[in-house]
C-alpha cells in the first residue's frame, strides 16, 4: 500500500510540472502549479525513513566514501606528499639513515623512504573490493548502530570487520609491490652500506609488514574525515537519497 501510495505522488509530482512545460498557461497559473508541485516534492521529502532508505542511503554514503578515500591515496603521491599519512621510515632505520647521513650515504635511506611510500600507493587501490564485500554484508543492526553513532562509527566498523582480510590480502600484494618498485634492492643496499661501517649494531625490520600497516593506516584515517563530511557537510551529499538520510 505504501508503494502504491508513494508511485501516485511521483506520478503527480511528474505530472504538474510536465504541465508547466507542455500547456499554454498564465504566467499567475504556472506559478500556481509550480508552488503545487513543489508542496508535493516537499511533502515526498519530509516521508518518514524506511528501513530500506536508511540502509540504502548508509550503504550509497559508505561506497562514495570509500571510493573518494582510494581514489585519493592510490595515486602517485598520495601518501608521500601527503603530511598527514606519508609514510617514514620504520625506527630502527631512523638509526641507519643517521648513521648513513655521517658518512655521506643518506641517499639510500632517502630513497627507501620514497620508495615506501610508493609501494602503499600502489597497493591501497586494491582494498576497495574488501570495502564492498564489508558493505555488502552489513545487517540492519549494523546499518542502525553506523546510522545513530559517532561521526566515525562507519569506520570504526570497517576496521573492525576488515582488519584481518586486508592484513592477509595486503601481505603478500605490498611484498610484492615493494620489490617492483625496487624497495628490496634498495633497502638491502643501504643495509648493506650500513653495516659495512665498523661497529654499528645488526639492523633487521619486517619491512613488508610495516609498510602494509602504514597503508591500512592512511586508508582509515582519510575514511574518518570523509565519514564525517558526509554527516556534516551537504556538499559532500551527493545523491537524493544522501540529501535525505542525512538532511
Amino acid at each position: 500500500m505504501n508503494s502504491r501510495k508513494t508511485i501516485f505522488q511521483l506520478g503527480m509530482i511528474l505530472f504538474v510540472f510536465s504541465l508547466l512545460q507542455s500547456c499554454a498557461i498564465s504566467d499567475k497559473q504556472k506559478q500556481q502549479w509550480s508552488e503545487t508541485g513543489q508542496a508535493l516534492l516537499n511533502n515526498f521529502n519530509k516521508k518518514p525513513l524506511t528501513t530500506n532508505d536508511i540502509a540504502s542511503g548508509l550503504k550509497q554514503a559508505l561506497k562514495i566514501g570509500a571510493e573518494r578515500v582510494v581514489s585519493r591515496v592510490g595515486k602517485k603521491n598520495g601518501y608521500l606528499k601527503d603530511k598527514a599519512i606519508h609514510i617514514v621510515l620504520p625506527d630502527q632505520f631512523q638509526k641507519v639513515h643517521r648513521t648513513l647521513k655521517k658518512v655521506g650515504l643518506e641517499k639510500y635511506t632517502t630513497e627507501l623512504e620514497v620508495k615506501m611510500n610508493r609501494a602503499a600507493e600502489v597497493a591501497a587501490p586494491k582494498a576497495k573490493k574488501l570495502f564492498w564485500q564489508a558493505i555488502k554484508e552489513m545487517r540492519w543492526q549494523d546499518v542502525k548502530a553506523i546510522y545513530r553513532g559517532n561521526d566515525d562509527a562507519a569506520t570504526q566498523y570497517f576496521k573492525k570487520k576488515m582488519t584481518p582480510s586486508l592484513n592477509k590480502m595486503m601481505r603478500p600484494l605490498v611484498s610484492k609491490t615493494l620489490a617492483d618498485v625496487g624497495v628490496v634492492k634498495v633497502y638491502n643496499k643501504a643495509l648493506t652500506k650500513y653495516h659495512s661501517i665498523p661497529f654499528v649494531p645488526r639492523v633487521e625490520d619486517d619491512l613488508t609488514g610495516y609498510v602494509m600497516q602504514k597503508s591500512i593506516h592512511g586508508i582509515f584515517y582519510y575514511l574518518a574525515i570523509e565519514e564525517a563530511a558526509i554527516r556534516k557537510d551537504p556538499a559532500k551529499r551527493t545523491t537524493a537519497l544522501l540529501k535525505r538520510l542525512f538532511g
